[in-house]
């Protein structure tokens, strides 16, 4: 049997709220999610599994029915979900009265709900949010019931406020397998096993690296799985090395090439490391519309000229500064001393 395993993906997100891109990259969520649909009926797969945060917020009654017509486009696979920590089971929630076509099984109850398919050979287990914080670790409390030959668990969270979970408690409860959702980064924590999915799409400026969805298969030799990258945009760091002949011409040149090799379309947070000569400040504000720029920080320090800072200010504490750490090299761990001690005694003057 082959399975599509997804997670957070957050549809009526609109990343980035008040940048350009935001109400784009909205959109871009919902296109990602009819692409994986429709992959997930080009393969004929058993099992769709969505390990919570299907919406990022309660869903809406017109949402549900744009979600429901998806799903009916693959009537072949069975379609089962649990609600997370976002778009969790309010008393008036939608998700609660809302006919589901025939191929949707939403695991809503609160005593380990589980549905069958005997087709498939399989039974889902899993547990939905009726609340945004659950610090109570109610998979360690789950076992597969021997109802079928396939057992696989619908799980999400993992952190101190998400039903936290110890790993190899998890790992030996003797599902089949284990669908993750909650933390966006993709990660196998026990291999062909237990995993995240990750989220669909980087929906934060921290959702750095590959982004997509699980597929796997089960047979008489056991399950694999294999992750699929599938996200339009990535969230992507450029750290950049500043040097003291680094100007702010040459730094914007260096950052243009950067992101027209890695991709325009990218979202970039730009990081300002090394040194720079006194006198010069990185504009960030420039950096900021070199393209889709998520953020700029400049963490590059002074590099300052001793010589000339003693003959500027002979006679003041500056020069007595500067007098302690001439006449020698300084490691790095006392260049940066220094500079923070030099930024210090300037900006004093300047109050």
């Amino acid at each position: 049997m082959k399975f599509f395993h997804a997670a957070d993906i957050h549809l009526g997100a609109e990343p980035d709220k008040g940048f350009p891109w935001s109400k784009e990259r909205g959109r871009e969520i919902w296109d990602s999610f009819r692409r994986l649909i429709r992959q997930v009926g080009d393969e004929k797969a058993g099992l769709f599994l969505i390990a919570g945060d299907l919406f990022h917020r309660q869903p809406l009654m017109k949402e549900l029915k744009e979600v429901n017509y998806l799903f009916s486009t693959i009537p072949d696979t069975k379609v089962v979900l649990i609600a997370g920590n976002h778009d969790y089971l309010k008393r008036e929630s939608c998700y609660r009265r809302f006919p589901w076509a025939e191929n949707v099984f939403c695991l809503w109850g609160e005593q380990e709900p589980c549905v069958e398919f005997p087709d498939l050979g399989t039974a889902v287990y899993g547990i939905s949010y009726d609340r945004k914080e659950i610090t109570d670790p109610l998979y360690h409390h789950i076992r597969p019931q021997r109802r079928q030959p396939l057992e696989i668990l619908l799980a999400h969270g993992g952190d101190r406020t998400h039903i936290p979970f110890d790993r190899s408690l998890l790992e030996r409860s003797g599902f089949s397998y284990i669908a993750l959702g909650h933390i966006h980064k993709p990660e196998v924590l026990a291999k062909d096993k237990m995993a995240y999915a990750g989220a669909l799409e980087p929906i934060d400026k921290n959702d750095l690296g590959p982004h997509g969805y699980i597929k796997g298969i089960c047979s008489n030799g056991g399950t694999r799985i294999e992750f699929v990258p599938a996200a339009i945009r990535s969230y992507i760091l450029l750290s950049v090395k500043a040097m003291e002949s680094t100007t702010q011409f040459s730094l914007e040149q260096a950052l243009a090439r950067l992101m027209e090799e890695k991709g325009r379309n990218n979202l970039y947070r730009i990081l300002i490391k090394g040194e720079h000569a006194m006198g010069t400040e990185f504009d960030m504000e420039r950096l900021m519309k070199l393209g889709n720029v998520r953020e700029a920080v400049d963490r590059s320090h002074t590099v300052y000229d001793k010589e000339a800072l003693m003959r500027q200010y002979r006679g003041s504490l500056i020069e007595a500064y500067v007098k302690r750490f001439s006449g020698r090299e300084l490691s790095a761990t006392e260049e940066k001393a220094f500079a923070y001690g030099m930024e210090a005694l300037m900006a004093s003057r300047e109050e």
